[in-house]
């Protein structure tokens, strides 16, 4: 997390991380205003791949290079992003660069926090060549690292959700046998702040314990904000289950709830 655009650096890129609701779509939002010199990034068109038919799950490394190649986001080149949703769509794109090693963060706040002028209109990068680079196999687990014995699930879905009372995309609902709940939307504050790390400790400890864990969510979105808050707690990265319910919710493997 960040305070402000500046703090990973002048040359730092910012991103705009929308995710079209109700209807109005990522793009036009992100027109309306946004951080000066801010790109925008539409989650459901550049950060989503494909899980039994529906939009969750990463992308394919071949597909995230192509955005953050014309997002003007070169290897190695340091990334703030920032939504209005908490922060759980800018920490997707964030958990996803912090993976592959490139230096990244989270605005602490996101746009809400910013007291200037907004910027309307488009900002359009320079395009950069970025290599494509394979998920790393420890930060990122399969189908079969969650039915493993030895290590903790952590379901970062609403309550509601992980009990099996509401799930209107999935063909089954409740969670993966084992997993302790952790809403993303726990780990921040009604700002949409992150927690601070002493607080923090203290709801991952009410949740069932930190560690060695799999997280997972609907999309992978959610999952990654929680594995972001547990690594600012300095309780450790996890993995993230990047095929989460949609890809579990699609099998016949055991669900309670």
């Amino acid at each position: 997390m960040v305070d402000t655009p500046a703090d990973l650096g002048p040359e730092a890129v910012l991103v705009d991380v929308r995710w079209s609701a109700e209807g109005r779509p990522a793009r036009d939002a992100y027109l309306a205003g946004h951080l000066p010199g801010a790109v925008l990034c539409d989650v459901e068109t550049d950060l989503l791949g494909t899980v039994g038919g529906r939009r969750a799950g990463l992308p394919s490394p071949e597909a995230l290079a192509s955005v953050l190649g014309r997002l003007g986001i070169a290897a190695g080149t340091a990334v703030v992003a920032y939504d209005d949703l908490g922060g759980v769509a800018a920490a997707w794109l964030v958990w996803m660069l912090r993976a592959l090693g490139q230096p990244a963060a989270v605005l602490d706040g996101g746009l809400a926090r910013y007291a200037g002028d907004l910027q309307t209109g488009d900002v359009a990068p320079a395009p950069v060549v970025v290599e494509a680079r394979p998920w790393p196999a420890d930060r990122v687990a399969d189908l079969a690292a969650v039915v493993s014995p030895d290590v903790r699930i952590v379901d970062a879905r609403p309550l509601d959700r992980y009990h099996g009372l509401d799930q209107p995309a999935d063909a089954r609902s409740g969670h993966i046998p084992g997993a302790v709940s952790l809403f993303w939307r726990d780990t921040v504050d009604a700002d949409g702040r992150l927690l601070p790390p002493d607080r923090l400790r203290a709801v991952v400890e009410g949740a069932g314990g930190p560690e060695p864990v799999v997280c997972y969510c609907g999309t992978g979105a959610g999952a990654a904000h929680v594995l972001l808050a547990l690594e600012h707690a300095g309780l450790g990265a996890g993995r993230l289950y990047a095929g989460s319910w949609a890809e579990y919710g699609a099998t016949d493997l055991p669900v309670a709830r």
